[in-house]
């Protein structure tokens, strides 16, 4: 099945199969049926069943999932088995944060540069990256070849440096700006992160009745 075919709702899930997966391997699990994960995981057999047949078979019927083989396999096709190159512009306090604290190569990535204007902090390392001066961006573009940018900077310098960062070969974006990318490169892959946007939807949750209205 070709990735244009495969919805977005099913890749959101993939991830949370990988982790699942690797806690049953922490656990001592060597296999587990498509009923027991559906439980574990408070989705339905056929669901299940239906994702993982998006891209082949992995299970044998009567024995079910091998959960390290499968874990692997889920891996494989995240992508986590290969590290691509992505920079970090904006070492402010959400730019540190998330180079601090996130273990990238686990989720396929490695940090090659981390970039900011502001000259009291250049020089500085988060783990083992060094903040360079934006003036830099060009030199480690040419040298690392990153694919992925994250944008921790305010939304209008984000307008200004994402033509930059394509041109240079950035083609997918981890956003956490309010800067719409796809307005004008709908040829990116974008993953928006709208920390606020997420908080009001808890608060929507805590403070409104239960409704039904729609699909997920």
């Amino acid at each position: 099945m070709s990735k244009n075919t495969i919805s977005n709702s099913v890749i959101r899930r993939l991830p949370r199969y990988y982790r699942f997966l690797g806690e049953l391997e922490t656990n001592g699990y060597v296999r587990i049926s498509s009923r027991e994960l559906a439980e574990k995981m408070g989705l339905t057999a056929s669901q299940i069943r239906q994702d993982f047949n998006c891209f082949g078979e992995f299970g044998q019927q009567g024995y079910g999932y091998n959960v390290a083989a499968l874990k692997i396999e889920i891996g494989r096709i995240l992508g986590l088995d290969k590290l691509t190159p992505m920079i970090l512009l904006g070492a402010g306090n959400l730019g540190r944060a998330i180079a601090s604290h996130i273990n990238f190569e686990s989720k396929g990535f490695k940090l090659v540069g981390i970039f900011d204007t502001n000259p009291a902090i250049i020089g500085d390392k988060i783990g083992e990256v060094a903040i360079s001066d934006m003036d830099e961006l060009d030199e480690i573009c040419e040298e690392y070849n990153p694919r992925c940018a994250i944008l921790c900077i305010p939304k209008e310098a984000a307008s200004k440096e994402v033509d930059r960062l394509i041109d240079k070969g950035i083609r997918a974006f981890w956003n956490f700006t309010h800067y719409d990318l796809r307005i004008n490169h709908s040829d990116v892959s974008v993953e928006n992160v709208h920390l606020g946007d997420s908080l009001a939807t808890l608060s929507y949750r805590l403070n409104s009745e239960s409704k039904t209205c729609g699909n997920d």
